[in-house]
């Protein structure tokens, strides 16, 4: 496909104190010029990221634009994007669309006696899926199937698997299985996230890790990971991808070449968050965790978290230490919304560019 140029990826700042993500690369190969925008932060956050492709990729184009997953503080802004972006020929929106398996799915679902009845419950479990797809059909944007071994553009998707795909849907909170008034989960969802939680922290010595014994979500574990290497940098996105689907994705890594560890630029899954990692994933991305902390910006590698800096919750501290463990400069995004954090090779300068300040390591972390 011929040697890239230059890359050049954004993480914007999203939400008012609520992290989510909203991505925009470009990359340059043979004078011809590619935008991908990966998820669209929360709702308001869609007309920020269509002035950053204005501003800094000079048009509204994008040759690809994709969900990781369905939740709202990624797929909220993608409505603004896929209404006013052109999309050239070859190009078009990556997403999952559970009712498309509902033929597939419906054996495990006993209230539903009709694979017509199961995808619209499905639709409705996924409104977010839903809208994307409605406005991507009215302007003639293709829709893709970003499944293990896809290709969009220069990346390679290494999960999901449709298989397990299709177990995250049976698996999922939203999926309807019984009888509920409409809407309860989300209630549920609402009251879980509004509730007071008190955090402890506790002193640890250089290398002690501690995670999160509890699992991410099947919605997050459904996020797309995206993995390239442009100008000699190997490079991966991963949503909000938990321990599964990261481990899904190391498994497969061999079949393109990969050899593991060895991240060039680390895209933090969920905003930082200790339920998404483990000790033995780090290992495997990054590599075993060193005696002794690097001395300030030598770090080995990027870890880039898409965090917005009035969020209390993220990053957590033990994710924060757990990449430092392994070499890794860490930022973070900052400033208002619509800021960027900014990491590339090769790429124009800007004249507005910040360098990003690294985050210290913490001496304590999370209690469990």
């Amino acid at each position: 496909m011929g040697t890239v140029d230059y890359f050049e990826i954004d993480f914007l700042n999203v939400g008012e104190s609520q992290s989510g993500d909203a991505i925009a690369l470009r990359y340059e190969r043979q004078g011809n010029t590619f935008v991908h925008v990966v998820d669209g932060g929360f709702q308001d956050d869609g007309p920020n990221i269509m002035a950053h492709l204005r501003k800094y990729y000079g048009g509204n184009g994008a040759s690809h634009v994709v969900l990781t997953h369905p939740d709202s503080d990624h797929a909220g802004g993608l409505v603004t994007v896929l209404e006013e972006c052109e999309v050239p020929p070859g190009g078009g929106l990556w997403m999952l669309r559970p009712w498309l398996y509902a033929s597939e799915l419906i054996d495990h679902f006993a209230r539903f006696t009709t694979v017509g009845g199961l995808e619209e419950a499905l639709r409705e479990a996924y409104p977010n899926v839903a809208a994307l797809e409605a406005i991507a059909e009215r302007r003639g944007i293709p829709i893709y199937e970003p499944f293990q071994g896809a290709m969009i553009g220069e990346f390679t998707v290494l999960a999901p698997s449709k298989a397990r795909y299709l177990q995250l849907i049976v698996d999922s909170e939203r999926t309807p299985k019984e009888a509920a008034p409409t809407g309860s989960v989300w209630l549920i969802e609402a009251l879980q996230s509004a509730a007071a939680k008190v955090i402890r922290y506790v002193k640890a010595a250089w290398g002690v890790e501690v995670f999160s014994t509890e699992p991410t979500s099947a919605e997050n574990e459904m996020s797309v990971v995206q993995y390239t290497s442009l100008c000699d940098e190997k490079i991966l996105i991963t949503g909000d991808v938990g321990r599964e689907g990261l481990t899904e994705a190391a498994d497969f890594a061999p079949l393109i070449g990969l050899e593991l560890p060895g991240i060039d630029r680390f895209d933090v899954p969920h905003h930082g968050s200790r339920r998404n990692v483990s000790t033995e994933v780090l290992d495997r991305w990054l590599g075993p965790r060193l005696p002794q902390q690097l001395p300030d910006g030598q770090g080995s590698f990027q870890a880039l978290i898409s965090a917005n800096p009035d969020d209390k919750e993220h990053p957590r501290r033990a994710v924060v230490r757990g990449l430092i463990h392994r070499g890794a400069n860490v930022v973070q995004t900052t400033g208002k919304r619509g800021a960027y954090l900014r990491t590339s090779k090769d790429a124009p300068p800007r004249d507005d560019a910040v360098p990003a300040k690294r985050l210290p390591y913490p001496e304590d972390q999370e209690e469990d």
